[in-house]
């Protein structure tokens, strides 16, 4: 799978997590860049992702993630072992 893939599907996630249809993730994009996404979402979405792309992450790899595109570098290396 691709980046721009793996990217597609994330948007698609935070769309269904956060309902709203105008969220236009990036590689740079943080909690602060989109309405919605706070602790309590940020849980849900974690969930959603691993159910998604039959993933599990360590709470180390969570927070470390300083953006999406930490957060895509994780399930690439996940999902092409």
């Amino acid at each position: 799978m691709n980046h721009e893939e793996i990217l597609k599907q994330l948007n698609a996630i935070f769309i269904d997590v956060i309902d709203d249809e105008e969220i236009r993730l990036t590689d740079d994009s943080t909690a602060n860049d989109v309405d919605g996404w706070d602790s309590l979402t940020h849980i849900q979405l974690v969930v959603a992702v691993e159910k998604h792309f039959r993933i599990r992450f360590t709470s180390k790899e969570i927070q470390s993630w300083k953006n999406v595109g930490e957060l895509m570098g994780n399930i690439d290396s996940k999902i092409t072992v």
